[in-house]
C-alpha cells in the first residue's frame, strides 16, 4: 500500500511530524514501513512552460523549434523531438542548470544548428514509471491543463514535492489498504482525530429506481449490491490533482469517470465499478453465478470463459462484468458515454479469490475484496463517486440508490479484564489508559470493575478474539514501553539432548572424512518412493502435490543422493561424496499421522584420492564407503557391535551389497549401485549406504574403559585356511575370535586367494592372530594350546583346512 503523506493530511492533523517521523511511528506500532521516498529527491528547475509557437526544424524531421514563455521577459527556444507537442500547450521545461533523474543535468545546446535553451519533459523523463502514465501521454510531453500558472514549479503541479510511505501489509490488516483506513490508524498512533471527506450531492427529482432494477440471485456471495445513476456526464481527463494522487498509488488515469471510481475505491477502500448505461444492454441487473462455459470478454479485452463457481453481474441475459474483479468491455466507459451506473457492492472474500486466482486476473478491487472489506462504507462510498462525478463531470444525480440488500454483519463485541491484559502484556496499565487507547482507536468500550466491554467496528473485520484486543492495546501503548522481565520458574541451562549431541559428532565425522552434506527434498515420485526403503509400507500420497515428481513423501534417501550426483556429474564435478541425516515417512493407518523416522544415507563416486604428482589415484570402491561408515561407529563407540552379511537389494549390485547388523538386527545396508541403475542415471561406479540412524543413536555405550600397555612382547601367528567359496570372511573371524579365548587379542583377515592349485569351489583366506597377556611372556606352549582351538574350532564349524 502506497501512502501519500499530502493526501494523508487531508484527513488527519500531521502538523509537527514529518514523514520519517510518522513511518518510525507507523512500525513502532506495528504496521512496517517499507520505505520513505521523495518523489522529487534530487530534481531540480523544472518550471511550467507555454507554448506560444511551434514551427518545423528546418533540417530534421522530427524536431520542432518551439517558443516557449516561462513567466520571463521573452519566450526561450527550445527544440523539441515529442510527436504531440503543438503551439498552446502547458508543459513541463527543464530549464538551463535544472537535474532529472540519474542526475542528468540540462545544458545549452545546438541541434541540427539551432539552438536550444531547456528540455520540454514526458513525464518518463521526470521520474514516473510507464504503467502509470495515461495512454495519451505515454509516448509523448505531458500536457498540463490551461489554467495551469506559467512559471510554477511543475514537480509541485505534479504532485512530486511528496513524500510516500510504502505500507508493508499482513492480510489481516485489510482496513488499512484505503487513506480513510491509515488515517485512523495515524490517529489512534497520535490521539487526533479523522476528518471524513465533505459529500455535497444535489440530487435530481428523477428517480435511479425508474430506469434501472437490482435483483441479486446469489445472496451469499453478493449480500449487498447498490446501484447509483448519474446522467449528462461529459468524458475528459481527471483533474490533475486527481491524477497525480493516483499515480503516487500506482494506478495509471484514465478518464474522469473511471479515475473517480479509483479514487474513492483508495479512499474508503471500498471497490466501484462505472457501466456505461446505455452499452449495458436492459433496465436491470441481475447478480447470479456464471454458468457452465459461459463467455465473458473483460476490459483488457480478453475472453473469459466462465464456470458456475465465478460470481457475474448480468443485464439479465449476458454477463457484463466479473463480480470483484474486472469488468466487460461490452459495457465499458468511453468516451461518448454520457450515463453511468455507478455498482458499489459488498462481495464474499472467498468468490472472488477463486474469480481471481482461476483467470489470474489480480486487480486492485479483487486484493481488497479478498482480504474484506467494510460493510459500512459501501453506501457512502457510492454517495462520494456520485458527488465527484456531479463536480467533475458535470453529471446529473438521479435520485436514490437501487439497492439488493441481505447483508447481516455487526459489529463484533469482546469482553476482556484489565487483569488479563497486564498479565499478557507483562505491564501495569490502568483502566482508564486502557479506555484511552481503546477511544483512540474510535472502538466503542465500557467499562466496570476491571472489566471492558468493546465494540469493534466493521472495519476492523481483524479483531475476533481477546488477544486480538490485547494485542492493540499492547501496540498502541508502545512495544518499546513494555518493561523487560525474566520468566518465572526455575532456570537450567540449555544442551544438546544425547542424540543431538550424537548428530552433530556424526555429522562432524563425515565431513572431515571429506563427505559433504546435502539437503533433498522429502517429497518423491511414486516411482521413487519404495526404491531403497530399509522399511516398505504403503506410500503416502500428498493431497495437492506441486508436481508429480514432488507427490510422494520418500522411503528412503538413497534415490534423492543419486539425484544429487546426477546433477554434479551432468556439470562436470565427477568426484563427489555426500550424506544426509534426514526423515523418512512410514504410513500407518489412513486417520493417523505417519511414523517419521531419521536415517543416515550417503552416496559416493569418483576419486576418493588423487595425489597427481605422485601419479597415484584411488577410485571409490566398496571398502571406502565402508571405511566411511565404520569411522561413524567409532565415533558413536559401536565397533564392537557392528557386523556384516552378505544381501541381495533391489537396485543393488548383487555380488557388493552388505547388510549392515547392530547387535545382529539389521540396520541397513551398504554396496553398489547396480550397473543398469548408474547407466539410467548417467552415474560411473557408486556406492551408496543407508543406516536407521535412529537405532545407531539409541545404543548406549558403556563408557570408555582406559588400559595399561602391555609391558611383556605379543606374539603373532598367521593361518591360510581353505574354505567353501559360500563361507564368508565375517564367519571364520567370529569363530576365531570366539575360540581364541582371553590371549587372542587381534584378528585380522589380509589375504583372498582362488587362483591356480586351488580346488574348484574352494578359497584361501589368511589372517592374521596376535596373541599376548598383559601380565607375563607368553610361551610357545600357551600359544599352541590356543591355537590348536582355533584350528578346531574352525574345521568343525566351518570345514575349513590348513592351506598346505
Amino acid at each position: 500500500m502506497f501512502v501519500s503523506y499530502n493526501w494523508l493530511r487531508e484527513y488527519v492533523d500531521l502538523s509537527g511530524i514529518d514523514a520519517y517521523e510518522l513511518a518510525e511511528k507507523i512500525t513502532k506500532s506495528g504496521i512496517e514501513v517499507e520505505g520513505v521516498e521523495k518523489k522529487s529527491e534530487g530534481l531540480k528547475g523544472v518550471v511550467v512552460g507555454h507554448v506560444v509557437e511551434r514551427e518545423k526544424h528546418p533540417e530534421a524531421d522530427k524536431l520542432n523549434i518551439c517558443q516557449v514563455d516561462l513567466g520571463g521577459e521573452a519566450p526561450l527556444q527550445i527544440i523539441c523531438g515529442a510527436p504531440n507537442v503543438d503551439k498552446g500547450q502547458k508543459v513541463a521545461v527543464a530549464t538551463v542548470g535544472a537535474v532529472l533523474p540519474g542526475n542528468f543535468k540540462i545544458k545549452k545546446a545546438k541541434l541540427r544548428g539551432e539552438e536550444s535553451n531547456g528540455m520540454i519533459c514526458s513525464l518518463q523523463e521526470l521520474g514516473f514509471e510507464a504503467k502509470l502514465i495515461a495512454k495519451e501521454y505515454a509516448t509523448g510531453i505531458f500536457v498540463f491543463p490551461n489554467e495551469t500558472e506559467v512559471g510554477t514549479d511543475a514537480l509541485e503541479a505534479l504532485g512530486m514535492e511528496d513524500y510516500i510511505l510504502e505500507l508493508g501489509l499482513t492480510p489481516n490488516r485489510a482496513d488499512a489498504m484505503s487513506m480513510l483506513g491509515v488515517a485512523y490508524e495515524v490517529a489512534a498512533i497520535l490521539g487526533r482525530e479523522v476528518k471524513w471527506p465533505e459529500i455535497n450531492t444535489v440530487e435530481a427529482a428523477e428517480k435511479a429506481s425508474e430506469i434501472i432494477s437490482v435483483s441479486v440471485d446469489a445472496k451469499e456471495d453478493a449480500p449487498l449490491y447498490t446501484v447509483k445513476v448519474i446522467k449528462d456526464v461529459k468524458i475528459a481527463p481527471s483533474p490533475l490533482w486527481m491524477q497525480t494522487k493516483l499515480m503516487a498509488s500506482g494506478i495509471r488515469p484514465h478518464n474522469n469517470i473511471v479515475d473517480i471510481t479509483n479514487y474513492v475505491m483508495l479512499e474508503y477502500g471500498q471497490p466501484l465499478h462505472a457501466f456505461d448505461y446505455d452499452r449495458f444492454g436492459s433496465k436491470e441487473v441481475v447478480v447470479r453465478r456464471a454458468k457452465e462455459k459461459e463467455i465473458l470478454v473483460t476490459l483488457d479485452d480478453a475472453e473469459r470463459k466462465l464456470t458456475p463457481e465465478h460470481v457475474v453481474i448480468t443485464n439479465g441475459e449476458e454477463p457484463v462484468g466479473m463480480a470483484g474483479v474486472m469488468g466487460g468491455a461490452n459495457s465499458e466507459v468511453n468516451s461518448d458515454t454520457t450515463t453511468v451506473l455507478l455498482e458499489s457492492a459488498y462481495f464474499a472474500g472467498a468468490a472472488i479469490r477463486k474469480a481471481s486466482k482461476d483467470h489470474g486476473l489480480r486487480s486492485e478491487a479483487s486484493s481488497r475484496y479478498e482480504k474484506g472489506i467494510d460493510p459500512a462504507r459501501t453506501r457512502e462510498a457510492a454517495e462520494r463517486a456520485a458527488s465527484l462525478m456531479a463536480q467533475y463531470a458535470g453529471g446529473t444525480v438521479l435520485k436514490g440508490t437501487v439497492v439488493a440488500d441481505s447483508l447481516t454483519i455487526e459489529p463484533a463485541v469482546l469482553s476482556i479484564t484489565l487483569d488479563k491484559i497486564n498479565k499478557i502484556i507483562g505491564a501495569e496499565l490502568t483502566a482508564d489508559e486502557v479506555v484511552s487507547i481503546f477511544e483512540r482507536l474510535k472502538f466503542e468500550v465500557k467499562s466496570e470493575n476491571g472489566e471492558f466491554t468493546v465494540t469493534v467496528p466493521t472495519r476492523r473485520g481483524d479483531i475476533t478474539i481477546e488477544e486480538d484486543l490485547i494485542e492493540e492495546v499492547a501496540r498502541l501503548y508502545g512495544y518499546d514501553n513494555i518493561p523487560t522481565t525474566l520468566p518465572v520458574g526455575a532456570q537450567a541451562p540449555g544442551k544438546l539432548t544425547a542424540y543431538q549431541q550424537k548428530r552433530r559428532q556424526v555429522k562432524r565425522t563425515l565431513e572431515g572424512a571429506g563427505v559433504y552434506q546435502a539437503i533433498t527434498y522429502s517429497l518423491t515420485s511414486e516411482e521413487k518412493v519404495s526404491e531403497y526403503a530399509l522399511e516398505k509400507r504403503d506410500p503416502i500420497r500428498l493431497a495437492m502435490p506441486m508436481s508429480e515428481d514432488r507427490s510422494y513423501l520418500r522411503q528412503s534417501i538413497v534415490p534423492q543422493l543419486l539425484e544429487v550426483l546426477k546433477y554434479n556429474l551432468a556439470r562436470q564435478n565427477d568426484s563427489i561424496a555426500v550424506y544426509e541425516i534426514g526423515s523418512v515417512f512410514l504410513s500407518n493407518r489412513k486417520e493417523e499421522l505417519p511414523d517419521e523416522k531419521e536415517h543416515l544415507a550417503g552416496a559416493l563416486t569418483g576419486l576418493w584420492l588423487s595425489h597427481p604428482w605422485q601419479g597415484e589415484k584411488k577410485p571409490v570402491d566398496f571398502y571406502v564407503a565402508k571405511g566411511v561408515i565404520e569411522a561413524v561407529f567409532d565415533t558413536l563407540g559401536l565397533t564392537q557391535n557392528i557386523s556384516y552379511q552378505q544381501a541381495k537389494i533391489h537396485g543393488m549390485h548383487p555380488g557388493r551389497t552388505a547388510e549392515v547388523l547392530l547387535n545382529n538386527e539389521s540396520i541397513g545396508f551398504i554396496g553398489q549401485v547396480h550397473p543398469t541403475v548408474q547407466k539410467e542415471l548417467d552415474l560411473k561406479e557408486t556406492f551408496v549406504f543407508e543406516l536407521s540412524f535412529e537405532k545407531l543413536a539409541s545404543v548406549d555405550v558403556e563408557p570408555i574403559n582406559y588400559q595399561a600397555i602391555p609391558r611383556y612382547p605379543s606374539i603373532t601367528r598367521d593361518i591360510a585356511l581353505v574354505v567353501d567359496k559360500e563361507v564368508a570372511g565375517g564367519k571364520l573371524e567370529s569363530i576365531i575370535t570366539d575360540a581364541g579365548g582371553k590371549l587372542l587379542k587381534e584378528v585380522q583377515i589380509f589375504d583372498l586367494y582362488e587362483g591356480e592349485r586351488m580346488e574348484p569351489g574352494k578359497k584361501s583366506l589368511a589372517f592374521s592372530l596376535k596373541y599376548y597377556d598383559p601380565e607375563r611372556t607368553l610361551t610357545e606352549e600357551d600359544i599352541a594350546k590356543a591355537h590348536e582351538k582355533v584350528l578346531k574350532a574352525v574345521k568343525e564349524e566351518a570345514g575349513a583346512e590348513l592351506r598346505g
